[in-house]
């Protein structure tokens, strides 16, 4: 019988949450928005192939859009906040992820060929940054999001340093 999977040692960022809801309501506003612009076009273009009910009533698209998807904009950035999770143990990086799905990554350091610490501009905003981890494997990387920029970076530092003694050891 195996043992269950186990949460790795570490959260992310509390600031993880702020960067997950700014970036959820970018897409919001870009969603709700492009939508009353679809909207405007069917009202003021008076589509003949549009059922009435349906052009008389063109507003409520933007508005449905808006009731669905702001629970989601609340809620994807704490869920994703309590399953994120990291952890370096011995020789393997450990990290879950996801929000619907989840992904357990585990990735032996030496077969890691590089290491790069990333920050886009929310992030940056924010002091958090991406730690990417890449392999020769056909999944290709592997990456830790909502990090601390300190952390990711000493993080980074010390994956490189590792998988670079372990290269060295093997030959």
């Amino acid at each position: 019988m195996t043992a269950p999977l186990r949460d790795p040692a570490h959260r992310v960022s509390r600031r993880a949450i702020t960067l997950w809801l700014t970036e959820a309501l970018f897409g919001f506003l870009l969603l709700v928005g492009g939508s009353a612009l679809v909207a405007s076009w069917i009202a003021a273009s008076g589509w003949s192939w549009v059922p009435t009910w349906i052009s008389d009533h063109i507003w409520w698209l933007p508005v449905v859009i808006a009731v669905v998807e702001l629970p989601f904009v609340v809620i994807e950035p704490l869920w994703r906040y309590a399953v994120h999770r990291w952890e370096l143990s011995g020789d393997v990086v450990y990290a879950r992820s996801g929000w619907f799905s989840r992904q357990w990554v585990f990735v032996p350091v030496s077969r890691i060929q590089t290491v790069d610490k990333e920050q886009g501009w929310f992030e940056r905003l924010l002091g958090l940054a991406t730690v990417e981890i890449r392999t020769a494997s056909y999944a290709g990387s592997s990456s830790i999001k909502g990090l601390d920029a300190g952390v990711a970076a000493r993080l980074a530092e010390d994956l490189a340093h590792r998988a670079h003694q372990l290269r060295d050891d093997a030959t």
